[in-house]
């Protein structure tokens, strides 16, 4: 709805709905995009997790069987939006291409309503985002009182947070608090990554601007050329689908997600360097006239098509990040903080979008406009690629570096964290013989709760 004061709305002639100043219509947008981000961040951050609760007992093959189909719908449907909706904004109407995903919103929240008893889902009351912050708090406010008698007493600093420690939070809670901790290194390593991601909507989007987007007589939106890094995952999912189906047994994890997230994140990176060189092979063709949008553009005369393979290589990169990690940060935590894993999965990949926009305004300040220049072909843009290619080639060997720390999935975690507690560990039959073998040399093994 915000989309239509930045046009005159005419009844006819001499009616005008509305003559909103330059001022007042910046305004409107900014408003339209903070709650379109507050609308976004909270279904990535609600929607995937509720679908997940319902395999809390399935393994890690049906995890990522999960995850691999959830992304996939979703990218099928970024596919008909970037063609169809786009297509509509750019050469049909404007406000039409704005009031087609409105409506479907409403829709959405109408189906929403209707089905909302049977998408309820009630976490534990000691596992909220809260509790997890107060923890930290009180982890670290107790080992900087208490650093001089505790150096090098506990293992973890999050010790610090139990009440055996002096701290207030029960045992499982901070044992729960710990594996989340574990996934930091994880996520940190994902912010660069996700920066590589949003050169679609700006890097790369400027790249296929500027270039020929005539096809067949008709001139394609440039978001269309997102559609070529969705096929990829369109055409990969199904693919490992069947490989894992065939190759591993219903018992078998499988391969490592480790693997994938490694193998995705040197192909983002590859991809950052094929449009440094694309940029280059760009720059050759002569210039000519574009009209986008009512604007007349001096543009090369490179056809778009020819940006195709960085596109293709950051789609291989998403069908093989995005659903592993997500199942690492479900699989890897005890069901009372998965949800806040999730959560926290979506936060920095936010943080690698600021990231992004960072490293663009601090490109285009530090080189004068010549990184990423105003106009592109008076620019060294394929110097910023080459730079971006160089730091997540550095961010996929650091995460290489620790992948293994991730490669147990077979860690069983039930609701008050089975097998965390050092009374449970001396109850195992292992621990129990080798310290009581005097005592329960003949006993029945004994069960957590006995």
């Amino acid at each position: 709805i915000v989309a239509f004061p930045f046009e005159d709305i005419y009844i006819d002639r001499r009616h005008i709905l509305h003559t909103l100043t330059k001022k007042e219509e910046k305004i409107v947008f900014y408003v339209a995009l903070l709650t379109a981000s507050l609308g976004i961040g909270g279904i990535r951050a609600i929607v995937c997790p509720l679908s997940a609760y319902n395999l809390q007992d399935c393994g890690s093959k049906e995890l990522l069987s999960f995850f691999n189909w959830f992304y996939w719908l979703i990218n099928l449907n970024s596919a008909v939006v970037f063609v169809i909706i786009s297509y509509i904004q750019q050469s049909v109407a404007r406000n039409l291409g704005f009031l087609i995903p409105f409506v479907s919103m409403v829709m959405a929240m109408i189906t929403i309503h209707m089905v909302r008893g049977e998408m309820i889902y009630k976490p534990k009351t000691d596992s909220s985002l809260l509790t997890t912050f107060g923890m930290i708090g009180s982890a670290l406010k107790t080992c900087c009182m208490r650093y001089r008698y505790f150096n090098g007493g506990l293992a973890n600093w999050l010790d610090h947070a139990k009440e055996n420690f002096g701290g207030q939070y029960s045992e499982t809670q901070v044992e729960s608090t710990k594996s989340l901790a574990r996934l930091f290194p994880l996520f940190a390593f994902q912010i660069l990554y996700r920066t590589c991601i949003t050169q679609i909507p700006s890097g790369y989007y400027l790249q296929t601007m500027n270039s020929n987007l005539h096809f067949s007589g008709f001139v394609l939106p440039v978001a269309a050329m997102n559609v070529i890094s969705i096929v990829p995952l369109l055409i990969l999912v199904p693919i490992l689908e069947c490989i894992n189906s065939y190759l591993f047994s219903s018992k078998d994890a499988g391969r490592s997600p480790t693997i994938y997230i490694v193998v995705g994140q040197f192909s983002a990176a590859l991809s950052v360097v094929v449009a440094g060189f694309s940029e280059i092979h760009r720059k050759h063709f002569p210039q000519v006239e574009q009209t986008l949008s009512e604007e007349v553009l001096l543009v090369s005369s490179m056809p778009c098509f020819h940006l195709a393979p960085q596109y293709i290589l950051l789609g291989v990169a998403e069908a093989l990040v995005t659903p592993s990690c997500s199942l690492l940060s479900f699989r890897l935590v005890p069901e009372r903080v998965r949800g806040i894993s999730m959560h926290f999965l979506t936060l920095f990949n936010g943080a690698g979008c600021f990231m992004g926009a960072f490293f663009v305004q601090t490109a285009h300040a530090g080189s004068q406009g010549s990184w990423f220049p105003h106009l592109l072909h008076e620019g060294k843009l394929e110097r910023f690629f080459f730079f971006l290619a160089s730091l997540m080639m550095v961010n996929t060997l650091g995460f290489w570096t620790i992948a293994h720390r991730y490669d147990n999935l077979n860690l069983e975690f039930t609701n008050e964290f089975r097998g965390s507690l050092p009374e449970e560990k001396l109850l195992k039959p292992g621990k129990a013989t080798k310290h009581y073998d005097s005592i329960l040399e003949n006993s029945p093994i004994l069960s957590p709760m006995e």
